[in-house]
């Protein structure tokens, strides 16, 4: 099944002041984690959204826009896995303009709060990649680092380097938060790897994680649905008696890849990912592109566990916003063919699905078309996500949070992006 292409970017100016500040009031179909206002407006003082509502109760409200000419206004999403864009990659980043190429390339379509993903990868490679984006998150280019490995299952190990995987290392996980300074959010780790997650009396992976103050993620693994439900309830109890932990609930990296598939008598970590998400002590990911999930699949999960237990996500590598071709994933070979990324093996078959190509919105766009109500997608790809990363100040068009703006058109093409209350990418002449 072919992905969704992503749309092209829009114009971008050469820094955001070119374009200037957001308009005091801006009218449109708003969407709320509420809701959707089809005739609302979102007040901004500053940096601050100060009042969202009808536009008859506004205090401020501009007039209507012809029919043809109505724009929908989301917040900014926050996407919590995601690799890179628009040719460069997180795990082969070299300098700071690497990185902000790829920031840049997701900011453009909407999402203004992004958290770099590395790959498994040895050690001093993962140290390096680590302070280079600590460097990135303390200047505001992105929301964190997320580190998808490498305590991971080398029988579902998908687009990674099975050689590179290792036991779980509390030590390492020490090593990497130091690097971080303070701006590693979560790390994918399988809870049957040894090491990860042996015990509540052991300096295990997870421990440390919590301690570092990052979320562990399940993912990449081929646990039993008890081994997996087990350290799911572990996690759950560490980040709960953790000081300042950002979030209660670990996540499920991209639920359904990476995993055991579901058997009616072998039901693996999948079913014991979704009990834990109904059961609101699990926040699971989902990459929504049309690549990686089916409409139906996707539906049903938010059908059963409801948009405040699914952070859509991404899983997005270099070639996000750029034509078919060949690129790199870490150490691993990729080839985009009809808007699919998949590894090269030796021989140049086509191997695993290597991440996705779209950007955020277009997951969001996908979601909706897949017959999920549109307050529920967003909800799934700014709200949910902002809590997993403990913002309470981003990822939902709320007075007093962030100005954190996106601008559509009706069927959710990108016009414009705000981030703090100033316009950084699109055409706000078109709002």
């Amino acid at each position: 099944m072919s992905g969704p292409r992503p749309d092209p970017a829009p114009a971008v100016p050469t820094s955001p002041d070119a374009l200037g500040a957001v308009p005091r009031a801006l009218r449109g179909r708003v969407v709320t984690p509420a809701g959707v206002l089809e005739d609302g407006v979102v007040v901004v003082d500053g940096d601050r959204i100060v009042w969202v509502g009808p536009a008859h109760d506004a205090p401020d409200a501009p007039p209507a826009a012809p029919p043809d000419r109505v724009r929908t206004l989301l917040p900014g999403l926050v996407d919590l896995h995601c690799h890179g864009g628009g040719g460069a990659g997180f795990p082969d980043a070299l300098d700071a303009a690497d990185v902000r190429r790829a920031a840049d390339e997701h900011l453009r379509h909407g999402t203004t709060s992004l958290v770099a993903s590395l790959v498994t990868a040895p050690r001093d490679v993962l140290l390096a990649r680590t302070a280079l984006l600590a460097d990135a998150a303390d200047a505001g280019a992105l929301a964190g680092i997320h580190l998808e490995g490498p305590f991971l299952s080398a029988a579902r190990c998908g687009a990674q380097n099975p050689g590179d995987m290792v036991p779980g290392d509390p030590g390492l996980v020490r090593e990497v938060a130091a690097a971080a300074r303070g701006h590693l959010v979560t790390m994918t780790v399988a809870p049957e790897v040894p090491g990860v997650a042996d015990g509540a009396a052991t300096d295990d992976a997870v421990r440390a994680l919590v301690a570092a103050g990052a979320v562990p993620s399940v993912g990449h693994t081929d646990a039993s649905a008890e081994v997996t439900g087990a350290a799911v309830d572990r996690v759950f109890d560490l980040l709960a008696t953790a000081p300042g932990a950002r979030s209660g609930r670990p996540t499920a990296t991209h639920l359904f890849n990476g995993m055991r598939p579901l058997h009616h008598r072998d039901p693996g970590p999948v079913a014991a990912c979704l009990a834990a998400a109904a059961a609101g002590r699990l926040v699971v990911e989902l990459v929504a592109d049309g690549t990686h999930l089916a409409p139906a699949t996707v539906r049903t999960v938010l059908e059963l566990v409801g948009p405040d237990a699914v952070a859509l996500v991404t899983d997005a590598m270099a070639a996000a916003g750029m034509p078919d071709g060949d690129y790199r994933l870490g150490p691993l070979a990729v080839r985009v063919v009809d808007g699919v990324a998949r590894t090269v093996g030796p021989d140049g078959a086509p191997g695993a699905i290597a991440g996705g190509v779209a950007h955020l919105l277009d997951v969001v766009r996908h979601v909706v078309g897949a017959g999920v109500p549109l307050a529920d997608a967003v909800r799934s790809a700014a709200t949910t996500p902002a809590a997993v990363l403990g913002r309470a100040d981003v990822g939902a068009l709320v007075a007093g949070r962030r100005a954190d703006l996106l601008v559509t058109t009706d069927d959710l093409r990108p016009v414009a992006v705000a981030r703090a209350g100033r316009w950084v990418a699109g055409a706000p002449a078109e709002v």
